[in-house]
């Protein structure tokens, strides 16, 4: 980049006297006396190499060099003025990018409050959303790819990665709406040992999908899984299918299909955690808003 040629305050000078047009104004508006003011100018004037201003008794008034000159020097003002409140926006957490991975599945219950509240508070933000699951959003974080990651079930220990729960919720049994077990109000994890499972593949969630597993575990049995996807929207239609049943988070019910039916589980007790996700030594300081709209734990 090259070095500016003009020097800031004498394009200031240069453009308050052309508005005013009379030395002894455009000082007064300047804050300076006026012997400085005609200084600045003859500066600017030897740079460019030609006068600016036309100087007769009781008369200013803008040369060729200067009329062409001063469009440009207001573009030039105005363009710092603006980059630096944008900076001074960006520096502050009232304005940049945001960057946000969430799980599927918060899509319908804590994210489209979380964003709404955020966007109210902060409206110069832009935040760039991603959907994804939660392996993933770890290795966004690391990659500093995204900035914020809400997700199911976070790893125990992750270096250089923060956690905090927003949300624990329990589980349901997703089942065909023609199940037998359909016509319970609640059933019972060993109720569905028999039945194949639709399950999220490990590797896009693995405390959950070890959540999920181990709930069979406990209740006796091992599932057995007839097919993987990776999105609870897909699990659903599968079930719908009739191809298995599923054990989900109770937000999943958010998901209308006909065919799908969404009853609670015994033991009862069992939830899953929903936390939201940074880097500890985020300077960023977007993150530590959004951090004090989410809450939790």
């Amino acid at each position: 980049m090259e070095r500016p040629e003009l020097p800031l305050p004498q394009l200031h000078a240069f453009v308050v006297l052309a508005e005013e047009l009379h030395f002894g104004h455009a000082a007064a508006r300047l804050g300076i006396a006026q012997p400085p003011l005609s200084q600045q100018i003859r500066r600017l004037e030897d740079r460019v190499g030609h006068a600016l201003f036309s100087r007769e008794p009781g008369r200013v008034a803008l040369t060729a060099a200067g009329r062409e000159l001063l469009p440009a020097a207001r573009r030039a003002l105005t363009d710092l003025a603006g980059g630096l409140a944008a900076a001074r926006a960006a520096g502050s957490g009232r304005a940049g990018r945001l960057r946000i991975g969430f799980a599927a599945s918060l899509a319908l219950t804590v994210l489209p409050g979380l964003l709404r509240t955020f966007r109210q508070r902060f409206p110069a933000v832009h935040l760039d959303i991603h959907e994804m699951t939660t392996a993933p959003q770890i290795a966004a974080l690391h990659d500093r790819t995204i900035d914020i990651g809400l997700l199911r079930e976070p790893p125990a220990d992750e270096p250089e990665i923060a956690f905090r729960t927003v949300l624990s919720e329990p589980f349901v049994a997703v089942l065909p709406a023609a199940h037998p077990l359909a016509s319970q109000r609640t059933v019972h994890v060993a109720q569905l040992a028999d039945s194949p499972f639709v399950l999220l593949p490990r590797a896009a969630g693995p405390g959950l999908y070890d959540r999920i597993t181990g709930l069979c575990t406990e209740a006796g049995f091992t599932p057995r899984t007839a097919q993987h996807a990776v999105e609870w929207q897909t699990v659903c239609a599968l079930v719908e299918t009739g191809l298995g049943v599923s054990l989900a988070p109770a937000g999943i019910r958010r998901i209308r299909l006909k065919g799908v039916a969404f009853r609670r589980i015994a033991p009862g007790t069992a939830r899953t955690r929903v936390a939201v996700a940074w880097r500890e030594a985020d300077p960023n300081p977007l993150v530590a808003h959004l951090l004090a709209t989410i809450g939790g734990e």
